[in-house]
C-alpha cells in the first residue's frame, strides 16, 4: 500500500517555507506522493454545490489560498528527491491541452519522472463562466484533452483532429521523463467518472468513494475497461478514508493501491510530529 497527502497545496502550504517543510517531512515519513487541488478562481457567493461536503461548500471558505498546482509542484519538486508530485485533481476542461502537455512534460522531465496527473471535469459552474469555458461541455472536453496529452507526449511528431482541439503534425519537446507521459488518474465520484477511468485512465481516484460505495464504482470502472479492450487490473486505484493499518488493509482487499490523507497539521511542528507518527504507525508496517 502507498500513501499520499491530499490538499497539499492549500491554506498555509501556499507559503514557500510551509510548502517546503510539508514536502520534505512527508518524504522523510515515507509518504509516496503529494496531491494538489485546483481552482483558478472561486466566485464570491457561488451557488454550485460542492459534492464532497454535507453543506455543499468548499472547506476553507472562498478566501482560502489555492496556488496553481503545477507551479506549486515544481517548487516542492525542487526541494525533494523521491516523493511523487500529483494533481488531485487538475480541472482538465478549463485548460488548453496543447499548452498543458508542454507544462506537464517539462515538470516531469525536471523532476525525474515523478508526476502523476490527476484530472477531473470540475463542478463549479461559476468558475467555468469566469474562465469562458462552457460548463455543459466539460465531460466531452475532458475526453478530447486526454487524447491530446497522450498524443503530444508520444515520440515523434504528433497530430490530433477532435471536436475541441485540432492541429497538424507538430513537435512538442521536451518529452516527459516517463515513457508515454505521466500516468493520467481520472478523479470523480460518479459512475461517469468511473467509466472514463476504465476507458481512458491509468488510474482512478473516486474522491467521494466511501467504503460502502467504492465496490460499486470499481465494478463500473472495471466493466468499462473490459468493454474498451483494456486490462482493468492495470488501472491503479487511489482512495481516502483509512487512518490505521486495519482500515488500510480493508481498502487493499477491494483493490486500492494508494490511500491519501489530509496534512494532519497546519503548522510545521505539528506536521513534523504527526507525519512521523503516521509513518511509524501505519506506513512502515504496510511497506513492502
Amino acid at each position: 500500500m502507498k500513501f499520499g497527502i491530499m490538499f497539499a497545496n492549500s491554506g498555509p502550504a501556499a507559503q514557500p517555507e510551509h510548502a517546503t517543510a510539508l514536502a520534505q517531512l512527508a518524504e522523510e515519513a515515507g509518504f509516496e506522493s503529494l496531491w494538489t487541488v485546483e481552482h483558478v478562481v472561486v466566485p464570491v457567493g457561488y451557488e454550485s454545490q460542492y459534492p464532497y461536503s454535507r453543506d455543499g461548500r468548499m472547506p476553507g471558505g472562498e478566501e482560502v489560498d489555492i496556488p496553481d498546482p503545477l507551479v506549486w509542484l515544481a517548487w516542492v519538486g525542487a526541494h525533494t528527491t523521491r516523493i511523487n508530485l500529483a494533481t488531485g485533481i487538475l480541472i482538465l476542461p478549463q485548460r488548453n491541452p496543447v499548452v498543458l502537455a508542454k507544462e506537464v512534460a517539462t515538470l516531469d522531465r525536471l523532476t525525474g519522472g515523478r508526476v502523476l496527473l490527476g484530472v477531473g471535469v470540475g463542478w463549479l459552474r461559476e468558475e467555468f463562466e469566469a474562465i469562458g469555458v462552457p460548463f455543459d461541455e466539460r465531460a466531452a472536453r475532458t475526453d478530447d484533452h486526454i487524447e491530446v496529452l497522450r498524443a503530444l507526449w508520444s515520440e515523434g511528431p504528433s497530430s490530433h483532429e477532435g471536436r475541441f482541439t485540432s492541429f497538424p503534425a507538430v513537435q512538442s519537446r521536451p518529452k516527459p521523463a516517463q515513457a508515454g507521459g505521466p500516468p493520467i488518474v481520472v478523479g470523480g465520484h460518479t459512475e461517469a467518472a468511473a467509466r472514463r477511468a476504465g476507458r481512458l485512465g491509468d488510474g482512478f481516484f473516486p474522491a467521494q468513494g466511501s467504503f460502502e460505495k467504492l465496490p460499486g464504482l470499481l465494478d463500473v470502472m472495471r466493466k468499462a475497461a473490459v468493454d474498451a479492450g483494456r486490462d482493468p487490473d492495470a488501472i491503479e486505484v487511489t482512495a481516502g478514508g483509512a487512518m490505521d493499518v486495519e482500515g488500510a488493509k480493508r481498502y487493499a482487499d477491494l483493490g486500492v493501491s494508494r490511500l491519501v490523507i489530509p496534512p494532519l497539521g497546519w503548522d510545521v511542528e505539528t506536521l513534523r510530529t504527526q507525519l512521523a507518527d503516521f509513518g511509524e504507525r501505519v506506513i512502515a508496517p504496510l511497506s513492502g
